[in-house]
């Protein structure tokens, strides 16, 4: 659905072009979430958002959505394999909140496609 198209591949270069974000990071003594967990958090809150506002998908493209979002997920393990336990801090977590918007926009013009051809 998403993960094989040129914007994915134009997200995931947005992501390697701000590694350095992750790098040698400094945290607050207070930062209780990983980066992973905040990765979860933030997809998942996109992924209830696309299903919320796309009541006309179907079961099985419900869980494709899923599917895709679970690629994702073992794309960001990969890219940020050395940092993923990490305490995550602010700016990291502004970044993948906005990561996660741009990926959410992906499955938003799929859909729209997608439901366009079903009609």
């Amino acid at each position: 659905m998403v993960t094989n198209t040129e914007g994915y591949i134009h997200i995931i270069e947005y992501l390697t072009e701000h590694l350095s974000l992750f790098e040698n990071s400094v945290t607050t003594a207070d930062s209780t979430n990983t980066v992973m967990s905040v990765i979860e958090i933030e997809l998942s809150e996109q992924v209830i958002s696309v299903c919320g506002q796309n009541k006309a998908l179907s079961f099985n493209q419900r869980n494709a959505i899923i599917r895709e979002v679970d690629a994702i997920v073992y794309d960001l393990e990969e890219i940020l394999s050395g940092v993923i336990n990490n305490p995550v801090n602010d700016e990291q977590s502004t970044f993948i909140k906005e990561f996660a918007t741009l990926i959410k926009n992906l499955f938003d013009n799929e859909i729209n496609l997608l439901l366009a051809q079903n009609t």
